[in-house]
C-alpha cells in the first residue's frame, strides 16, 4: 500500500504528537493532501452516503437520534480485505450504555467499502498505525471497523454523538473523521487522559478534519449537537475507524 510520490507529512504532523501526546488534530488541508496520496478521488459521492444510514435501535438511552452503518476488514502490507459482515461488540467495561451486548448494523454498502475515498483513508491510517506500533507487536493483519454515523438535531431533543459519555473503545487507534456538519452548533470533542483531566480540546468542523488518538493512553468524547435554525433537518455525519491487534 505504497502512496503517491509527493510531500510526505505523515511523520511531522500527524504521528510526531501521536506519539508525544496520544492524540492529534489534523486540519482539512493537511488530511486532504496526505489522502490524495493515497488515492483519495470522488469525495463527493462518499461523502453522499451517509445519506443512506440506518437507524441505530440499540441505543439504550431510548434515543433515535443516531443512524449507521457498519463493517469490518482485515488490513495489512499485502492490502484490505473486508470481512464477513459480523455484529459490533463492545464489552461494558467501555461502553457502560450500549455494551455487553452483539449489535447488529446495517452493513456499508459495497461500493463505499471499495470506494476510492474509503481506501485512501483505510491505506493512510494503516500507514500510521504500523508506523507507530513497535516491530515486534505489529500483528500480520490489523483489525479494522468502519463506523458511519449521521447524529441528528432536533428542536427538542439535542443530538449526543458519545451518548457513553466519555470513553475509550477499546481498540487501539481510533479515527474521527468530519464528513459534513449541517445547521448544527457545538459538538466539541474534548481529550482526557487515563487520570481523566482534560489535555485537549478543539472542533471538528470542516469536511475532511480529522482527530486520531492513542486508545490505550487517552479517554475522549463529544459534546451533544443542537439545531442552529429548528426549522431546517440539523445533523452531524463522521466516519469513525477502528484498527486493534486481531
Amino acid at each position: 500500500m505504497t502512496p503517491a510520490a509527493g510531500p510526505d507529512l505523515i511523520l511531522p504532523t500527524m504521528e510526531a504528537p501521536l506519539r508525544a501526546k496520544g492524540f492529534v488534530f489534523v486540519g482539512a488541508e493537511g488530511m486532504h493532501a496526505e489522502l490524495a496520496r493515497y488515492g483519495l478521488r470522488d469525495w463527493n459521492s462518499f461523502a453522499a452516503s451517509w445519506n443512506r444510514l440506518g437507524i441505530d435501535r440499540y441505543m439504550a438511552d431510548g434515543g433515535r437520534y443516531r443512524r449507521r452503518r457498519h463493517a469490518t476488514f482485515a488490513v495489512g502490507g499485502d492490502g484490505l480485505r473486508r470481512k464477513k459482515h459480523q455484529p459490533h461488540y463492545q464489552s461494558r467495561d467501555y461502553n457502560e450504555l450500549n455494551g455487553g451486548i452483539e449489535r447488529w448494523f446495517r452493513a456499508v454498502e459495497p461500493e463505499i467499502g471499495a470506494h476510492p475515498a474509503m481506501q485512501a483513508i483505510m491505506r493512510l491510517m494503516y500507514r500510521i498505525v504500523t508506523d507507530l506500533t513497535p516491530p515486534e507487536r505489529r500483528p500480520e493483519a490489523w483489525h479494522a471497523e468502519i463506523h458511519q454515523f449521521r447524529i441528528e438535531a432536533l428542536p427538542e431533543q439535542p443530538g449526543h454523538p458519545t451518548p457513553e459519555g466519555l470513553h475509550r473503545d477499546g481498540v487501539d487507534w481510533v479515527l474521527v473523521l468530519m464528513i459534513r456538519r449541517e445547521n448544527v452548533m457545538s459538538g466539541e470533542t474534548t481529550i482526557h487522559d487515563l487520570q481523566r483531566r482534560m489535555v485537549g480540546t478543539f472542533m471538528l468542523d470542516r469536511p475532511m478534519d480529522a482527530a486520531i488518538v492513542d486508545d490505550n493512553r487517552v479517554y475522549h468524547g463529544v459534546t451533544a449537537v443542537r439545531p442552529i435554525d429548528p426549522s431546517r433537518p440539523a445533523y452531524r455525519d463522521v466516519l469513525v475507524v477502528t484498527f486493534r491487534h486481531q
